[in-house]
C-alpha cells in the first residue's frame, strides 16, 4: 500500500513537471498584454504617479491606465479578445481574470473611443463590460465600437437605452445615436436615412438641432456627453 501512494505521488509530480508550459500559460493570462502601438502611448502602472512610454508586449495588469496621444494607437490582447485604443483616448483596467474556460474584462473608458472584438475562449464564455461616465457597454460576444454618444454595432445584436427606459435594437451594421436635444435614442432606420441626406453648408444657420443630423458613427466619431445606458442582448 505505500508503494502505491509513492507510485501516485510521483506521478502527481511528473504531471506536473511534463507540462510546465500549460501552468504558466494560465498564469500569464492573468495580465493583458499590448500587441501593436502607433506613435505615442503612455502607461500609468498601479501605484505609480509618473507616465512612461509603453511598447510592444508590455504586461498590463489591473488598475493600468492607458493614455494615447494624437495620431496614436494601440491594440490590446484580452485573452481571445482584442481593444483597440483610438487616438486621445484614456482608459484603465479595472478587472482581468482570463483562465482556460471563462474571461472577465472591466475597463473604465475615461475619454476617447474603443474598439472592442470579443471572442469567449473555446467551450466557454467572456463577460466584456467597457464603463464611462455616461454609458456602459457589456457583451458576451460581438464586435463594436463606441464612445459616449454613438454606437456602431458589427455583429450581434445591442440593446441601446436611456435611463428612463426609452430604447432601440440594433443589430448587424446598423447605427445609433444620443439625439440628446429631444432626448432620445435614435432608431438605427432613421440613423440610416439621415446618412443618405446631404449635409447643410457648414456657414448656414439652420438652427438644426443634434436630431436633424446624422450621428458621427466610424472613424470620424468624437467624445461627446450624454446621460444614456448601453445594454446587449444575443441570440
Amino acid at each position: 500500500m505505500m508503494v502505491c501512494k509513492k507510485e501516485i505521488l510521483l506521478l502527481l509530480a511528473l504531471i506536473g513537471i511534463g507540462f510546465p508550459g500549460h501552468n504558466l500559460s494560465i498564469f500569464a493570462q492573468e495580465n493583458a498584454f499590448i500587441r501593436e502601438i502607433t506613435g505615442d502611448v503612455t502607461l500609468k502602472l498601479p501605484n505609480e504617479s509618473a507616465w512612461t512610454p509603453a511598447a510592444a508586449g508590455d504586461t498590463l495588469t489591473k488598475n493600468t491606465l492607458i493614455s494615447t496621444g494624437f495620431k496614436s494607437s494601440a491594440l490590446i490582447a484580452l485573452g481571445n479578445s482584442t481593444l483597440t485604443i483610438r487616438p486621445l483616448t484614456r482608459l484603465s483596467l479595472e478587472e482581468i481574470i482570463l483562465n482556460q474556460d471563462n474571461e472577465t474584462v472591466s475597463l473604465n473608458l475615461q475619454t476617447g473611443r474603443v474598439r472592442a472584438d470579443v471572442a469567449p475562449p473555446s467551450g466557454g464564455k467572456t463577460d466584456f463590460t467597457v464603463r464611462s461616465p455616461s454609458v456602459t457597454a457589456s457583451v458576451r460576444g460581438t464586435s463594436f465600437e463606441m464612445d459616449t454618444m454613438n454606437l456602431h454595432v458589427d455583429n450581434g445584436r445591442v440593446q441601446y437605452s436611456l435611463a428612463n427606459g426609452r430604447k432601440v435594437f440594433v443589430t448587424r451594421r446598423g447605427n445609433s445615436y444620443f439625439d440628446e436635444a429631444n432626448n432620445r435614442v435614435v432608431s438605427p432606420f432613421e440613423a440610416a436615412a439621415q446618412s443618405l441626406t446631404p449635409s447643410l453648408p457648414i456657414a448656414s444657420d439652420s438652427g438644426a438641432s443634434n436630431g436633424d443630423r446624422a450621428p458621427i458613427i466610424g472613424n470620424n466619431a468624437s467624445t461627446l456627453d450624454g446621460d444614456f445606458r448601453v445594454g446587449f442582448e444575443w441570440d
